[in-house]
């Protein structure tokens, strides 16, 4: 068995920074890394649907998005495969299959349903696609054998239902199914970037995002008007650095030559943490040695998808390229599922056969 990752991201906007050092970037090292037999990224335009289906233009849209942002940071169809998940009918199948060894009272007590339900207000009208999109994503998940699942921290409960639904089937049906592995980000601080208001997720709902592709004002003003201390109210106030985010975001993105380049008072980030923590050092002077950073970061991307813009035909090819061998690679699993399920009746001869004998 080989070494296979699944991952993706639901089309219902462009992708923003939070997306970037939670997974994308380290899909892309992944991907270079020669480490890994294949690797599948998914735009998940059904999961989407779960809580869009009275918008499905929105989720139409962003397909494309979607996919120039997975383009510009880094992924290359030539190593990664990328497909669009309504596309694979074998994955609403699988779905079906597996709902059968899940309870109610398993998928309620699930902690990032219970988060997504009440974000959404939900709670007295859940649509039933988006309450089981636990088991649609263990669906996608085994359907291409993943053995790795590099998602951020707030996955991880979908992960290990996805475990348990393989646990399940394999104990009932046979050794059929893989049981994935989480992949956590390496940096802690990158496990969940919060939103520029200082709110605990950034969101494209909550419209606290810097987006992948925002242009260079844009994320500049985003920068400077960034939640930091609320008790910092002048510059010779000692601060706080736990809970600001522009702290947060540094550590997220800044290196130790960003200093030189762009702040040279300082040698490393403990030394201005350590100056902000005492007083002495304003929010806007830190805050515009963020959005250096930041500039820096984005720019290389940002060009890359003006570039791949120009040809928007040849990425929907790529889309539908990965889609074919995404559905070849789903089609066999589904097809070993019903096996060990007993319901591959026109392949199984040894049924056939028996059956014959037993009329004559």
């Amino acid at each position: 068995m080989g070494k296979i990752i699944l991952t993706g991201d639901r089309p219902t906007g462009k992708l923003h920074i939070g997306h970037y050092v939670g997974s994308l970037k380290r899909r892309v090292e992944l991907q270079n890394s020669g480490e890994y037999d294949k690797i599948f990224i998914m735009i998940a335009d059904a999961q989407a649907l779960t809580d869009n289906a009275d918008n499905p233009d929105k989720v139409r849209q962003n397909i494309i998005e979607v996919a120039l942002d997975y383009l510009a940071c880094g992924l290359d169809p030539a190593k990664s495969t990328l497909f669009i998940q309504s596309q694979i009918s074998e994955l609403c199948e699988l779905s079906f299959y597996y709902m059968n060894l899940v309870t109610v009272s398993r998928l309620q007590r699930n902690p990032t349903v219970k988060a997504e339900i009440q974000m959404r207000n939900f709670e007295n009208s859940i649509p039933v696609g988006f309450f089981t999109y636990p088991i649609s994503q263990a669906s996608d998940i085994t359907a291409f054998k993943a053995t790795t699942v590099p998602v951020g921290e707030d996955q991880e409960p979908m992960i290990e239902q996805t475990r348990e639904i393989v646990r399940k089937f394999n104990s009932v049906y046979g050794d059929t199914l893989v049981e994935p592995d989480i992949l956590l980000p390496d940096n802690k601080v990158c496990l969940r970037l919060p939103g520029t208001d200082g709110k605990a997720k950034m969101s494209k709902s909550l419209g606290n995002c810097i987006y992948l592709s925002e242009e260079p004002e844009d994320i500049r003003k985003k920068v400077m008007s960034m939640y930091t201390d609320p008790d910092h109210l002048k510059v010779e106030d000692p601060g706080k650095v736990e809970g600001n985010c522009v702290f947060t975001y540094l550590d997220a993105f800044c290196r130790p030559e960003h200093f030189g380049r762009y702040l040279t008072d300082y040698n490393t980030l403990d030394e201005l943490k350590d100056h902000y923590r005492r007083g002495g050092l304003g929010d806007v002077k830190v805050k515009k040695f963020l959005n250096a950073v930041l500039q820096e970061e984005l720019e290389p991307i940002r060009n890359r998808r003006k570039e791949f813009q120009k040809d928007i035909p040849y990425i929907y090819q790529v889309l539908q390229n990965g889609s074919r061998m995404a559905q070849e690679a789903a089609a066999a699993t589904l097809s070993d599922v019903k096996k060990a399920m007993k319901i591959n009746y026109f392949d199984d001869l040894e049924l056939i056969s028996s059956q014959s004998e037993r009329y004559r």
